[in-house]
């Protein structure tokens, strides 16, 4: 007999208390043993409309309701005696007549029974009682609608949502249903999935797989009902596991906005990788430490029972990567600080005559093209294209700064110091030269922030087999890296590039208003375009606030409040982030986290969100985070953009740039909110938070 859960199940046990999880857990455990014990008191529900529903007694007011049929047993819900019946009186569970797709219906009786959100204060005016609301999807027949998942029963209420019922009609709807209303409300018009054969297995359908699972053993069940669905499940749409599973001619990357599953997609890929080469070894990087920690957890639930998968993934950051690969190689390296090389090239420039080049210039240069491409002679300099540097330079000029960077490079060989730059560029030297490769595959996460020497590094590892890079990222998150040509370095993912456009993470409102951040199209130096239009929320949320403040105080009492409002509503202090531009900031958030009397915890590269207390972070930190709310402060007119990066730029055409990395800062601050979303400064505030506002 299979033994299956539900997505409502996990969800309905996390609102339970401690000591009634425990006991619905034990209830769990128990009908996975044997559900045929007599020790297990079982009821019909007779006033359910699935005659395959009943409870199961866990004590005297907990019960739980399972569908049970003579192959199988599926938890489905979790409740107090009279909540777990009136939802299990108006669900049933039956398969979709187009679709072939197991789904889990609400039952559709009366009208009134929807309730449909009326704007309140709103004055009718006679223009707005004879125009009533256009209707999204009348154009479309019946069985248009069924082929995209709707059940039949809530056709009719489907083809009469407007622009402002759509979210409380869409919630009622299995999610590939709603998945494909929003794309049409938006324009998008997407292709219904090819009906199964009416003999195969309902619950085999990948629609079906996203909201039930069969569990094989006690300890699959005991990490299904101590995670929330998508952190056990690691949840992963139909449309994703093409990419996942599909063999790519040479390098591959996967784009979309924030929230839309890049990570998952890439956490995926990876497994899969390693199930289809049984004897190859597999890569799995980001770019920094707590996101690596936060793939190898993921890594655990998708495939900790297949150890002969999960030891050939190996999981860490790019630059640990580089570190453990070059001191097995060469001997350990001692990496050059940034203030030994910042004297090296202020007492070169003092040396050499005849420039005109600050010292912040001078440092750019060398980050973003002596030292990032490697170059180590003066032929290679003359003839670098430079791009991402707009600050055009001459012949003799060109020879002055060479004269330069030949002292900075002397003086770090003298010390016996390399940059990570350093680093990469030995190590794919000693691929090009060599057959050996420490990884068969690589998947990297976060890949919009890799550098010239690490895409180097990765386009010598894969050595041109068709599978052997994986990338997952958004250009519209890049904050580290100056835009350079993948394509110059081997990695030409045109015509492999694939973009997300369903966001599962962030609700409408703050997607919408994040957006407004950015262009609606993000291009690479390659050509390579990402496009935001089409992406659609998958719930709905209150709107953003925004707070312009009379003062420092003024802003810390409004935040603390508004903390302590949603500690009332009901969420932890680890589902709440505060963020800031920069160091300089952290102050701020540390004292309204004070006048809110919560615990917090400072995020850094070695120090993670801890349960019990709120994070406090710049917005470099917020990368890869996601937390039910946040709080981004301190956004004031001279803090984003920082004045101090705007004051330094040598030349006005490297200030595009500047605003382009300072914008999609603010914009990974945002988007990691889930449902709530408070930006603050004290006024005057940012421009950006008036684009942030602004219907464009």
């Amino acid at each position: 007999m299979e033994f299956r859960i539900a997505d409502t199940f996990t969800d309905s046990l996390a609102r339970l208390t401690a000591q009634e999880q425990k006991a619905a857990k034990t209830t769990a455990f128990d009908l996975q043993l044997d559900s045929t014990s007599n020790g297990l008191s079982f009821h019909k529900l007779d006033r359910a409309k699935d005659k395959n529903f009943w409870s199961v007694r866990v004590n005297a007011d907990i019960r739980i309701i399972v569908h049970r049929t003579p192959a199988s047993v599926l938890l489905v819900y979790v409740d107090h005696h009279d909540d777990a019946y009136k939802w299990a009186e108006r669900r049933k569970i039956e398969r979709h007549p187009t679709t072939g797709a197991m789904q889990l219906v609400e039952v559709r009786e009366r009208v009134e029974e929807v309730e449909i959100f009326k704007p309140k204060d709103v004055i009718a005016t006679p223009e707005a009682i004879t125009k009533p609301d256009a209707l999204l999807f009348d154009n479309l027949r019946k069985f248009e609608l069924m082929a995209f998942g709707v059940p039949e029963e809530w056709v009719n209420d489907v083809r009469a949502a407007t622009e402002d019922t759509l979210f409380d009609i869409i919630e009622h709807l299995p999610q590939e249903a709603q998945e494909a209303l929003l794309k049409l409300a938006v324009g998008e018009k997407p292709q219904p999935p090819e009906p199964v054969p009416a003999e195969a297995d309902p619950f085999a359908h990948p629609d079906a797989q996203r909201r039930f699972r069969v569990l094989t053993n006690a300890e699959e069940l005991k990490q299904a009902l101590d995670y929330p669905w998508d952190k056990w499940a690691v949840f992963l749409h139909p449309a994703q596991a093409d990419l996942v599973e599909r063999n790519f001619s040479g390098p591959a990357r996967v784009s979309g906005s924030a929230g839309t599953g890049k990570t998952i997609v890439a956490l995926h890929r990876a497994v899969h990788l390693a199930r289809a080469n049984p004897s190859s070894t597999v890569l799995l990087t980001t770019f920094s430490k707590p996101l690596a920690n936060a793939l190898r957890s993921k890594l655990i639930s998708l495939a900790g029972n297949e150890p002969r998968v999960s030891t050939r993934i190996v999981v860490n950051a790019v630059s640990a990567v580089g570190y453990d690969l070059y001191s097995e190689r060469f001997g350990q390296p001692q990496i050059a600080p940034a203030s030994l090389i910042k004297s090296l090239i202020t007492k070169a420039a003092a040396e050499v005559e005849g420039h005109r080049f600050s010292t912040h210039f001078l440092i750019g240069e060398w980050n973003d093209v002596v030292d990032a491409w490697q170059l180590r002679s003066w032929e290679e300099y003359r003839d670098v294209s430079r791009l991402g540097r707009k600050t055009r330079i001459g012949g003799k000029q060109r020879e002055a700064l060479w004269s330069i960077y030949e002292r900075v490079r002397a003086g770090l060989a003298e010390r016996g110091v390399v940059t990570w730059s350093d680093i990469f560029g030995r190590l794919a030297d000693s691929f090009i030269q060599s057959e050996s490769r420490p990884f068969d595959f690589a998947v990297i996460d976060e890949a919009q922030d890799l550098g010239v020497a690490e895409a180097r590094f990765f386009a010598a590892m894969a050595s041109g087999r068709n599978d052997g890079l994986f990338f997952a990222g958004d250009l519209g998150q890049r904050i580290f890296q100056q835009p350079f040509s993948w394509k110059a370095l081997g990695l030409d993912v045109r015509g492999r590039s694939h973009t997300l456009r369903i966001n599962y993470r962030t609700s409408h409102q703050i997607r919408t208003h994040a957006d407004r951040l950015l262009p609606s199209t993000v291009s690479d130096v390659d050509g390579n375009t990402e496009g935001r239009r089409g992406t659609v929320s998958m719930f709905d949320g209150p709107p953003p606030m925004v707070l312009a403040c009379s003062d420092v105080d003024h802003e810390c009492r409004a935040v603390a409040g508004w903390i302590s409002d949603r500690l009332k509503e009901g969420s932890t202090p680890h589902e709440i982030g505060l963020f800031v531009r920069s160091n300089a900031e952290l102050k701020r958030a540390r004292t309204a986290a004070k006048a809110a009397g919560v615990r917090f915890v400072e995020l850094n590269e070695k120090i993670e969100v801890e349960d019990g207390a709120v994070a406090i972070s710049t917005m470099h930190f917020a990368k890869g985070l996601e937390f039910r709310s946040v709080v981004v402060m301190a956004c004031d007119d001279e803090v984003i953009p920082e004045s101090e990066r705007i004051e330094s730029v040598a030349d006005d055409a490297d200030l595009e740039e500047v605003y382009n990395t300072e914008r999609h800062l603010l914009y990974v601050a945002c988007t990691r909110a889930r449902d709530h979303l408070l930006v603050t400064g004290v006024a005057p505030v940012s421009e950006f938070v008036d684009d942030f506002l602004e219907d464009r």
